[in-house]
């Protein structure tokens, strides 16, 4: 009996996108086509049951409007910060 595991294809992918994946696969010392098994094998894997997807919500600080500075004037703005102090 003989057992395929492997199969040949041929994909179209952006240029800059296939460049970016052998570069990755040049610096980590591995195949292109590791880099393409490990990124499908990334992106297929069930996601548990009940996780929701991570959603970032960074806090939120009520703060006063910054003074009013002409940020090219160096001496200025060490003045401002000066007062900081």
């Amino acid at each position: 009996m003989i057992w395929v595991t492997h199969m040949k294809t041929t994909l179209e992918i952006d240029d800059r996108l296939l460049e970016r994946a052998k570069r990755h696969a040049s610096a980590h010392g591995t195949t292109l086509r590791a880099v393409v098994e490990e990124a499908l094998r990334a992106r297929l894997a069930p996601r548990p049951e009940g996780q929701a997807r991570y959603r970032f919500s960074p806090p939120i600080v009520a703060g006063s409007a910054p003074p009013a500075v002409d940020i090219a004037d160096r001496s200025a703005l060490y003045d401002v910060l000066d007062e900081r102090k």
